[in-house]
């Protein structure tokens, strides 16, 4: 008598969780609306107000990043879906629309006669921030993305630099400047970070950076304290911090190997271990 064939196994459930998936999600939305802010800027008239706005919605998709990462490990809500929905955002928000803004303000003016090469260019900075997202992803899924450090430099902090450069040049301009002048740094700056993120380059991720990391009162007030200043003197200061905050970040990963590892653990905010040892006894 012929045995009677086993149901076939169901598929494993798709985990989607919505706040994390909803950070991502104003993440590529910010990415989208800066990259129409550039399409609509009228830069032959002088006009670089849709450019600012593209700017701040590209920095506004890097604290959408910051936040659906750390909420997702706060919850406990980490998933292979949002891991690669975070990654499409990502290369829209900081692969294309910070490739298509250098090309817009310089790379277009530059190669009028051979708008290829200025293609081309830009170009490079895409396809090497889709390989180091491609890469992050195929080290998570081996096991490899919870060591806390990033491998390259992640295309987020890419982007944020690119992103802050532009407005330090567009501020800078307002102190009766050329813009012209300073603007040509750009395409050298993301040929350079788009050698740095497929670099093997170390970087901290600062996962370990949570709510109970070592002196958290001193952290919060220093926190409060900064963001209260930024409310305050945005128009003056953000210009001023972010490039100074997008630059130390690049350059820590070339310091970071000669530093103590005493010091590189309170940097990064790593937990200490015998701390984490009498929580789990309590």
């Amino acid at each position: 008598m012929k045995a009677p064939a086993e149901p076939a196994a169901e598929p494993s459930r798709l985990r989607i969780y919505l706040l994390p998936n909803l950070m991502t999600g104003g993440n590529l939305v910010c990415g989208f609306v800066a990259l129409t802010r550039i399409v609509e800027a009228n830069l032959e008239a002088g006009d670089f107000s849709k450019i600012r706005e593209a700017l701040f919605f590209i920095l506004l998709a890097c604290i959408f990043d910051l936040l659906d990462g750390r909420v997702a490990r706060w919850g406990g809500a980490e998933s292979p879906f949002g891991r690669e929905f975070d990654s499409l955002a990502d290369l829209i928000s900081f692969g294309a629309a910070p490739a298509f803004l250098v090309h817009r303000i310089v790379l277009k003016d530059v190669f009028v006669n051979h708008q290829e090469i200025g293609w081309f260019i830009a170009s490079i900075y895409l396809i090497c921030g889709a390989l180091r997202l491609a890469r992050f992803n195929c080290l998570a899924q081996a096991g490899g993305g919870g060591s806390g450090e990033f491998v390259g430099f992640p295309i987020p902090a890419a982007a944020g630099l690119v992103a802050s450069l532009t407005l330090f040049i567009m501020w800078w301009d307002e102190r009766e400047l050329r813009f012209g002048l300073w603007r040509y740094s750009l395409p050298v700056i993301m040929l350079f970070l788009s050698f740095m993120m497929i670099s093997e380059v170390r970087y901290p991720s600062f996962k370990a950076l949570h709510l109970r990391a070592r002196s958290p009162f001193a952290k919060l007030a220093g926190a409060l304290l900064f963001l209260g200043l930024l409310l305050v003197l945005r128009g003056k200061i953000l210009p001023l911090v972010l490039p100074v905050i997008f630059t130390a970040y690049l350059l820590y990963g070339f310091i970071r190997p000669r530093l103590p590892r005493r010091v590189r653990d309170e940097i990064e905010s790593e937990p200490d271990t015998a701390s984490v040892e009498e929580h789990a006894e309590h």
